[in-house]
């Protein structure tokens, strides 16, 4: 899945990146962005460009939000929109064709271990990767649909099954984002077939840094 990214992303760099004009000032992302909100917090702001405004990069909150929400507290469940089942699941339906690009610098991902280090599903050792395009280490995007709330934009990012350097590093779920190639961003904004972009029948090119001490999730925070 993917509920941690690297969000550390300037305006100037968002505009040089992605040629568009952006509608917020001194925008300062972190380093380490969860999808999941502390309590007593609401926003969990990335940047998104959207079909409707391609030109544009605007803030938009992690955690879609279908028309029939009644609050907030459902974005916990819709970080992620698995792919392959976006027609069935109520909350995407409505948002097949409302298609955004959700800008990033990497993402995170935990390898499950053995006591000994070893690859295994089932382990209770998890190390820490960050993971990101084949582009020189620079911004790129991932796929997302949106909705606009209430005034609020909200956004999911899509999943799709891993390719083999992701189901090795996310070797319990085996799923990673959809990420884009640059020449396929207004693809994937404009093309209706959104299995286009599952895999095998899309894939990128990704590189895995950073590998970190083995640690819990729990023990970054």
């Amino acid at each position: 899945m993917c509920y941690y990214v690297d969000g550390k992303l300037s305006t100037k760099e968002i505009r040089e990146a992605f040629n568009v004009e952006t509608n917020f000032n001194d925008f300062k992302g972190e380093k380490m962005i969860s999808g999941f909100r502390a309590k007593g917090t609401v926003e969990k702001a990335l940047p998104i460009i959207t079909d409707e405004s391609p030109d544009v990069a605007v803030l938009g909150d992690w955690g879609l939000l279908p028309f029939f929400s009644k609050d907030r507290s459902f974005q916990a469940k819709t970080l992620n929109a698995v792919i392959e089942e976006l027609e069935l699941k109520n909350s995407y339906k409505n948002s097949i064709n409302k298609r955004c690009l959700v800008l990033v610098k990497g993402f995170y991902e935990w390898r499950s271990l053995d006591k000994f280090g070893n690859p295994d599903p089932e382990g209770k050792v998890k190390q820490l990767h960050r993971i990101h395009l084949d582009n020189g280490n620079q911004p790129f995007a991932l796929a997302g649909i949106y909705n606009i709330w209430n005034d609020i934009t909200t956004f999911s990012i899509c999943t799709t099954k891993a390719n083999t350097l992701m189901a090795d590093i996310h070797n319990s779920k085996k799923r990673m984002p959809v990420v884009l190639n640059e020449n396929d961003h207004s693809k994937w904004l404009n093309n209706p077939e959104y299995l286009d972009f599952a895999h095998p029948n899309y894939d990128v090119k990704l590189i895995l840094e950073n590998l970190e001490p083995e640690k819990t999730p729990s023990t970054l925070f």
